[in-house]
């Protein structure tokens, strides 16, 4: 099996949010088989008017971090505390949880998602995915799958790049 590489960034572009989750779908399917690991997976479409919507995968959302943290310090305050330090532990750990969520970028940069929302050509939908330890062969293997979706930007080496691209049966990409 060849080595695999470090962390990189890849944009893939779909016709439809239909087909964006399967792809998806696929590469979870790969980092189940150990072919790669999925950091973080956005989805960005961007509908006929121009309008876009951003769905990220990993990165904590500050009301579910809020209601979590709460929970637990609630407990714990509840056993240490009773009533009263149920109540508090409750509001501190809501508080801190929701900081703490906004605070913390753990996927993909919030400046890449950015500048996909702003490139992400209308009426498609194209999904970034943050991988690790990425066995080339075995993504492109899988996007050959897919030949109607388009490498749009990719942290990849040239060697890597030029794989991808022979999978999807695409020319090579300048800003890549």
């Amino acid at each position: 099996m060849p080595e695999p590489l470090d962390q990189y960034l890849v944009g893939v572009s779909l016709p439809d949010a239909l087909r964006a989750q399967e792809f998806l779908t696929a590469t979870t399917g790969l980092a189940v088989k150990g072919a790669l690991k999925l950091r973080d997976a956005v989805i960005v479409t961007k509908n006929a008017e121009g309008h876009t919507a951003v769905r990220e995968t990993i990165d904590p959302q500050p009301g579910r971090t809020a209601l979590s943290s709460g929970m637990w310090t609630g407990l714990l305050g509840l056993l240490v505390g009773g009533p009263v330090g149920w109540l508090v532990g409750g509001a501190v750990g809501a508080g801190v949880g929701a900081a703490t969520a906004k605070v913390i970028d753990l996927g993909i940069p919030d400046e890449w998602v950015a500048w996909f929302r702003e490139a992400v050509q209308p009426g498609t939908t194209t999904v970034l995915l943050l991988l690790e330890d990425l066995h080339v062969g075995a993504l492109a293997k899988e996007m050959e799958r897919f030949p109607f979706a388009r490498l749009v930007h990719t942290t990849l080496p040239e060697s890597a790049l030029r794989q991808l691209e022979e999978a999807l049966g695409q020319e090579h990409i300048a800003d890549a």
